[in-house]
């Protein structure tokens, strides 16, 4: 590949860059990525952090969704991973990193930014320093309390007063401008869906709806069917060194709704004064001050029984 990443033609690390860089000064700005199941899948979660925060900055930017099927918007690129799309990479690990890695600086050279800072990622860093000096975390009161759920934040402007969860995940997705998308953030743990229990007998397709009742990350999914604007999906902190630089340096058309939990078993940092479950909660609530400081929607769902909370949430999604 390195050969070719050094030709003025037939490069395709330059092709692929001035796709997408064309493409999202065309107004094609959402790129869906789409991989085959092949001995590289996952790509794209990688994909993700590269372009999120390599273009999102000085008002523009490429906002990968990673996940979703293609949808007919005007603003979508799909982007296929050794799979066929509308713009086809294809090619083993190795290579595909060296083309991605050169097309998104191209990428940003046609946006006129700098693809190699990242402006942003220290704010909410800062917000978070500031937030852990203090004696105790401004969690605020909340706006409503269904079951184990506490919403908290700023509504969307004219929303009326909701009844449920429902209704503000009704509200949430009613609010994303057409040219917008929807950001779910959640400051939990990754991993805990395969907690679940293991029913003796329970066959494979069984135990992978119990694993989607437990896991947070299936709430995207479920919000994605429900509107017709891109919803992505982060773990926190990760996400605030690849899609947080955008939702903050990027356009400003973003909706946010960040899932927060209680902490039961709590470990310190060694040799800070603060817990691990406190440090968790400051990132979560300095992000949000960084997303409502620029006026977009920015709902806190505190999941006051983790288990409990994630299953009333996916249940809430459903009603919507």
């Amino acid at each position: 590949m390195l050969p070719l990443l050094s030709r003025s033609e037939g490069n395709p690390g330059l092709d692929l860059g001035a796709a997408l860089g064309a493409a999202a000064v065309a107004g094609r700005d959402k790129l869906v990525i789409e991989d085959g199941l092949s001995e590289i899948s996952g790509l794209p979660d990688w994909i993700e952090q590269l372009i999120a925060e390599s273009t999102g900055k000085s008002g523009r930017g490429i906002l990968p969704v990673v996940g979703a099927d293609p949808g007919d918007a005007d603003d979508e690129l799909l982007a296929g991973i050794d799979t066929d799309g509308v713009v086809t990479v294809a090619g083993p690990l190795g290579a595909q990193f060296l083309v991605w890695e050169y097309a998104t600086a191209v990428a940003g050279r046609v946006l006129g930014i700098d693809p190699f800072n990242q402006p942003n990622v220290a704010e909410s860093k800062e917000n978070t320093a500031k937030l852990l000096d203090r004696s105790e975390l401004p969690v605020g009161t909340p706006i409503l309390v269904d079951g184990p759920v506490e919403v908290h934040g700023e509504l969307p402007p004219g929303m009326e007063a909701p009844k449920n969860l429902s209704d503000v995940l009704t509200g949430l997705l009613e609010a994303i401008p057409s040219d917008g998308y929807l950001a779910v953030m959640a400051y939990l743990d990754r991993e805990a869906a395969f907690d679940a229990p293991y029913p003796e007998g329970a066959s494979f397709e069984e135990m992978t709806d119990v694993w989607s009742a437990a896991d947070p990350a299936t709430l995207r999914g479920m919000l994605a069917v429900r509107t017709e604007r891109p919803v992505t999906f982060g773990w926190g902190p990760r996400f605030l060194h690849s899609t947080g630089q955008y939702h903050k340096g990027g356009p400003q058309n973003g909706v946010f709704l960040q899932i927060t939990g209680a902490v039961e078993n709590d470990l310190e940092v060694p040799g800070k004064p603060y817990t691990l479950g406190r440090l968790q909660l400051a990132q979560a609530l300095g992000d949000l001050g960084a997303l409502a400081s620029r006026g977009r929607p920015a709902v806190r769902l505190h999941l006051t029984d983790r288990a409990a909370g994630v299953a009333h949430l996916l249940a809430a999604s459903r009603e919507v």
